[in-house]
């Protein structure tokens, strides 16, 4: 037999096939589709895989995770949810490309905030459109945030959009929905967590009729204030708390442990260090649910094998103000705080075929890594000059004890936050994570495997460190072009300059 005979080539060919159909691995580099489940103000500590003690039920979140990789040292690239979300569909710091707080608001305190561009720049390449002009069906259901018209999801790679627009939040999680663009109103008394995922699964059945590969991208909008959910998980976790002792709100917050920022209030600051919120675990539920709902029609129509899932974050869990309803201790603080209480993240990845379930990786790595990382998942060439502040995740997702340098991983958040955070940057490198507060220039240097809490300062003990991370910290600010803030517009004084 010739070896460029029409017969060999044949042969070769059903071989090849054939080797496939008995690897997923293979399989899934031939068409390897996504599904992206992103949740909002859900915090690291909400997780069951996270924390076996937590009040909350997660068992499809917790059953996903045992079924792939969870990163423990995962961080979104902000404090707050617009700036993550760009970062994600980017590849970029928030810094770099002006996206610095959500998009719908502005506080000032002893100075004014940092200018920050108020919706995704229409010229960025997303993730969503580098994967859809490899030909790839690309949809969206719930929460944008990161720009009106002109700048919604179909104007960014996505061909469809269920849900998606400039507000942050609904007004209502219970049908006839307000604040929600682009999703009719479903019965009434319809919870807008179910409603979305019944949307994705109508996707996924409709994506079997055809042989591209997808990018389901799952934005929900849980769980994120209004705090509302179903009466009847509500009252489950009420009789859950009252059967722990814990229905007693007394000795659920801290007050005082965090400086209060805002001008004129001298209300000490107010942080909750437990968790026992019957509406907020009844949210969380009713998330878990959701996410289970879809996991559970990938397996229906056999696409468990063909299909990455990613689930993560947007920013930590809502602990300091607007209802205080969870915490994240043992992580200081929350939302709009540059702690890793407002930016530590679960993360999941389960890549059939690669990624070894029941596994975990402790490498450090940020919201800008997921666009490479799904990029090389897919067998797409990267592209450096979009995903410029993103590394691939793929040799950890291969081996988490893989030689890997991720390097260091930069955040600067020069706004005062809704939630009583101080405008702050910051930079990880190792197991050391400095922050420099913008109002006054001071460090502070944390030591994250002695010290998760950040409750040391190291930065008098530990100078020559402080030095290394501030050098690098304003080098990053110089090379992305990050906004300082501004001279007050009330008393007219001025921030220093610190880079």
């Amino acid at each position: 037999m010739k070896k460029g005979s029409p017969f060999a080539a044949g042969l070769l060919t059903l071989l090849s096939l054939a080797l496939s159909s008995f690897d997923p691995a293979l399989r899934a580099q031939e068409k390897l589709n996504f599904l992206f489940i992103l949740a909002d103000d859900l915090g690291y500590m909400d997780v069951g895989f996270n924390n076996q003690e937590t009040f909350y039920e997660t068992p499809h979140l917790d059953s996903l995770a045992a079924s792939g990789m969870v990163f423990t040292d995962f961080y979104a690239a902000s404090p707050v949810c617009s700036p993550t979300r760009a970062s994600i569909l980017t590849g970029k710091y928030p810094a770099r490309t002006g996206t610095t707080n959500y998009f719908s608001g502005r506080r000032n305190g002893q100075f004014d905030a940092a200018d920050f561009e108020t919706q995704m720049a229409p010229e960025e390449l997303t993730l969503a459109e580098a994967l859809k002009e490899n030909g790839y069906r690309t949809f969206f259901a719930g929460k944008w945030h990161l720009g009106g018209a002109g700048a919604s999801p179909t104007d960014q790679g996505f061909d469809i959009n269920r849900g998606g627009g400039e507000n942050g939040h609904p007004r209502s999680y219970f049908s006839p929905y307000k604040n929600v663009d682009n999703l009719e109103p479903g019965p009434e008394g319809e919870y807008l967590t179910n409603r979305l995922a019944e949307e994705s699964v109508a996707f996924l059945k409709e994506s079997v009729k055809t042989p591209d590969p997808f990018l389901l991208y799952l934005s929900l909008y849980s769980v994120h204030t209004p705090i509302q959910a179903p009466q009847e998980l509500v009252e489950k976790y009420e009789k859950k708390a009252a059967a722990l002792g814990i229905s007693d709100e007394e000795d659920s917050f801290d007050v005082g442990g965090e400086r209060q920022v805002w001008p004129n209030t001298e209300e000490p600051r107010k942080v909750r260090i437990r968790q026992d919120h019957a509406t907020y675990a009844a949210m969380v539920e009713s998330l878990d649910s959701a996410v289970g709902r879809v996991l559970a029609e990938l397996d229906a129509l056999n696409l468990r094998d063909t299909t990455a899932v990613i689930f993560t974050s947007d920013n930590g869990g809502l602990s300091t103000d607007e209802g205080h309803p969870t915490s994240n201790a043992p992580y200081r603080a929350g939302k709009g705080w540059i702690y890793d209480g407002g930016m530590l993240e679960p993360l999941v990845v389960r890549w059939p075929g690669v990624a070894s379930a029941g596994t975990s990786c402790s490498v450090h790595a940020v919201s800008t890594d997921l666009y490479p990382t799904m990029l090389e998942m897919a067998g797409l060439p990267a592209k450096p000059e979009q995903h410029v502040d993103g590394k691939s995740l793929v040799p950890l997702l291969r081996n988490p004890f893989a030689k890997y340098d991720r390097g260091p991983i930069y955040f600067h958040y020069p706004h005062y936050s809704n939630q009583g955070g101080f405008p702050a940057s910051a930079v990880r490198r190792g197991e050391y994570k400095l922050i420099q507060d913008l109002e006054d220039g001071a460090y502070e240097l944390y030591n994250l495997e002695s010290d998760p809490k950040e409750h040391n300062n190291l930065e008098q003990l530990e100078s020559e460190v402080a030095k290394e991370l501030s050098d690098l910290l304003n080098d990053w600010r110089k090379e992305v072009g990050a906004k300082p803030m501004k001279k007050s517009s009330t008393s007219g004084s001025e921030p220093p300059v610190l880079w």
